[in-house]
């Protein structure tokens, strides 16, 4: 029997071993993040100045913090999850995309974009206030600080606007950080407490006013009927590591997608060149190698990270930065199939340096949190980055020091491609962990 549109998702069979994968709303959701991502990624594209850098963040944490609480959603409601919410927040989402180019020049479009947000927020928040749940994994959901920069921006204009969801998001990343499953739960249940010995307080008082007008067991019968009325105690839920792994590997691959798409699209409109032909195999190869480091080697989409070595929520501040380096990496690649016959403009190279190392320094963060030890991290991770080193290092067009784009990405190349050399080769901590899961 099919659901409607407003009921839950209908049961899916489970998979061997019961484990259980994303459902067909989950994936038809995520293709708002296809479309999201490709609009962000473009604004990197034709040269990242300090201002559209800055402007591309920005938008990419918003659109990524409006992803993971409908993920979210879906992870812990599992098969309650209703469509219309779902599909709500995706319209959201569609119309913050719309609104990302030009959205520096366009009151509009900005305004668009800023009640788009807000919308979805108070989709996530109505959803599990109704369900009289708190997502422990999520706090920002339930802790709506960060919202409230994002009201006000609706009526201000300019770049003013722009900093007040800087601040909104800074609000939410440090609450995710710092807001630890039992700080949450202990927050809870102080006000719980606090709200019970409000209502005994004035059952009390209401008693000792009307005890010569009621007789003791009708008195009675009212505080027990105020008790009841009294809403049912939030519940902490967590979520489902295993699905929310796949789910956050999963726009990790739509993010490594949009590489995929930009840099077919450059080379669909040049000459195929020996050095185009070059360069657009060891962009492949980069690509690849990201997949191997992320996907193959890591958990939850992020490069060496073991299973169960963060709390949930620092894992998804982590992959909030690595899917954004991974995004921008999409553009700079785009760039460098359309330069590939000449010598890459330093906006592009920087890009593509400032990229490789934000992603090994993730990787650094997750080696180390894994338990692999300084000395396995440094020799897996060390020398990876002299090679994003001499990207940005390396000069430009008629300085005498200029590389050509070919050189440039096998430089990208080299740079990833040790890790993933020695993570085969020398498993180190991880070899124990896959005996022991085995």
């Amino acid at each position: 029997m099919s659901a409607s549109v407003s009921g839950a998702v209908p049961p899916v069979p489970e998979q061997a071993g019961g484990e259980r994968h994303a459902s067909w709303l989950e994936l038809f959701f995520d293709l708002i993040a296809v479309a999201g991502v490709g609009q962000l990624a473009h604004l990197l594209r034709t040269g990242p100045s300090w201002a559209a850098s800055g402007e591309y963040v920005l938008l990419f944490v918003a659109f990524w913090f409006a992803w993971i609480m409908s993920t979210m959603y879906g992870n812990v409601a599992g098969q309650r999850t209703r469509i219309v919410a779902v599909v709500a927040a995706m319209l959201g989402m569609a119309v913050m995309a719309a609104a990302v180019p030009g959205i520096r020049d366009s009151d509009q479009k900005a305004r668009a974009f800023a009640l788009a947000y807000v919308v979805v927020r108070l989709i996530a928040s109505r959803v599990w206030s109704g369900r009289r749940q708190v997502v422990a994994d999520l706090p920002v959901i339930q802790l709506g600080a960060g919202l409230t920069p994002w009201l006000v921006s609706l009526w201000v204009h300019g770049d003013a606007r722009l900093w007040l969801w800087a601040a909104g998001l800074v609000i939410d990343m440090a609450v995710m950080v710092r807001v630890s499953r039992e700080t949450l739960r202990a927050e809870i249940d102080q006000k719980w407490a606090q709200a019970e010995d409000r209502l005994e307080r004035r059952l009390e008082q209401e008693g000792r006013r009307g005890s010569a007008a009621l007789p003791p067991e009708e008195a009675r019968l009212r505080a027990d009927r105020a008790r009841r009325r009294m809403r049912r105690k939030p519940e902490v839920v967590v979520a489902d590591t295993s699905h929310l792994a796949e789910r956050l590997g999963l726009f990790v691959l739509i993010t490594l997608g949009e590489g995929m798409v930009q840099s077919v699209d450059a080379a669909s409109e040049e000459t195929w060149t020996r050095g185009l032909r070059i360069v657009a195999f060891g962009v492949f190869v980069l690509m690849v190698l990201i997949w191997s480091l992320a996907l193959r080697t890591g958990t939850y989409g992020l490069p060496l990270l073991a299973p169960r070595a963060l709390p949930v929520r620092l894992v998804l501040s982590l992959h909030c930065v690595f899917a954004c380096a991974v995004a921008a990496l999409a553009a700079a690649l785009g760039r460098a199939v359309t330069e590939a016959d000449e010598v890459m403009e330093r906006p592009g190279r920087l890009l593509l340096a400032g990229v490789l190392a934000l992603i090994l320094l993730v990787a650094v963060v997750c080696a180390l949190v894994s338990g692999c030890g300084p000395g396995w991290t440094a020799a897996a991770l060390g020398p990876a980055f002299a090679p994003a080193g001499v990207l940005a290092l390396g000069g430009g067009p008629g300085d005498g020091r200029d590389l050509g784009t070919g050189v440039l990405v096998a430089l990208a190349v080299s740079a990833l491609a040790w890790p993933v050399a020695w993570r085969a080769l020398r498993p180190g901590v991880f070899a124990a962990q896959e005996e022991r899961a085995s």
